[in-house]
């Protein structure tokens, strides 16, 4: 279902697609009160959680994007701003993003959807719970929307309700978009922090068969991802990893309420990471496109107190039936 509201109204400065993106990154403030728990996973390693808890029965579980973490400005934002509104969130730091170098030689990608099958079951074992609510930001994104659509008929039933913003549902154009000159400090921050992570894993792992030289020159994310992510979790080659781990495939298979806000002027995604079509006459997929916000930024002035419109329409699609309330200051 296209929801053809748009009742994001940023001021001038803020119309400019990579201000609105940088700004959230360089100026957020929030602060929430985490308490970190350390699941132990099947495959020997582990995943950092960072709960902020009032003790609600309903819980949203955040995963961050790409080389983020529970500290993210926008993982931070809604921790807080959930935390208002009677909501716990648990805000997952993907393997190797928690400050502490994961055990195995694999991490996370944008296709990871079994860790977030463990982290459900643990919150489900170990939590009193009784709604259990998704959001995923770009990276992040797009493994919600995959695990909605791959697990629809299992797992994903015990979800109440799940969000992606700014989500590179089609991979490969993702990163092409982001070999584009004036995105181009973007890839170049990402490939520096994914190149350092590379080198101590070739350091831990020094009989993985990973071309060193190739990793430390990789320009490109198509270069890093042939190099390093898809020799380490499976895939032939960096178009197979994305081919397979694109969200935008699963959505058709989509049967709980979720919902997808991505703005016109995100700078990481082309025309095909808008899935117009699978969102038409869609019972269960929701698609929001507001004309400006750039890439999870979404903010409309200077003012801390006016930049909630994100975490609003998040908490707003998850509520459903009550109206926020709460304000932060």
């Amino acid at each position: 279902m296209i929801q053809n509201k748009d009742n994001f109204r940023p001021n001038l400065f803020f119309r400019n697609k990579h201000f609105n993106t940088l700004y959230r990154y360089f100026f957020t403030k929030n602060k929430p009160n985490y308490n970190r728990e350390r699941l132990s996973t099947a495959d020997g390693d582990f995943i950092d959680l960072d709960i902020a808890s009032i003790g609600s029965k309903r819980v949203i579980i955040a995963l961050h994007g790409l080389e983020g973490s529970a500290n993210s400005s926008y993982m931070r934002s809604l921790a807080v701003f959930g935390n208002k509104n009677n909501f716990d969130v648990i805000s997952v730091n993907l393997k190797g993003c928690s400050g502490i170098p994961n055990l195995a030689l694999t991490s996370y990608h944008s296709g990871k959807t079994d860790d977030l099958v463990e982290i459900i079951q643990y919150i489900e074992n170990n939590k009193n719970y009784t709604e259990l609510s998704l959001v995923g930001f770009s990276l992040g994104g797009n493994i919600v929307l995959k695990f909605m659509g791959e697990f629809a008929s299992s797992h994903a039933q015990k979800i109440h309700a799940a969000i992606g913003v700014s989500v590179p549902c089609d991979l490969k154009c993702s990163a092409l978009m982001l070999k584009k000159w004036d995105n181009s400090l973007y890839q170049i921050n990402f490939l520096q922090s994914l190149r350092k992570k590379a080198k101590y894993k070739i350091t831990q792992f020094p009989n993985a068969n990973l071309n060193k030289a190739k990793i430390a020159k990789a320009a490109t994310f198509t270069e890093f991802d042939n190099y390093f992510t898809a020799i380490t979790h499976g895939f032939k080659d960096a178009d197979e990893y994305w081919t397979k781990s694109s969200s935008k495939q699963f959505l058709t298979l989509i049967k709980i309420p979720t919902l997808l806000i991505s703005a016109q002027d995100d700078p990481f995604l082309n025309e095909s990471c808008y899935p117009y079509k699978e969102a038409e006459q869609h019972e269960f997929f929701h698609l929001l496109t507001p004309k400006y916000g750039g890439h999870v930024g979404f903010y409309t002035s200077f003012k801390q107190e006016d930049n909630y419109w994100l975490e609003y329409q998040i908490l707003d699609f998850f509520s459903k039936k009550s109206r926020l309330v709460a304000k932060l200051s």
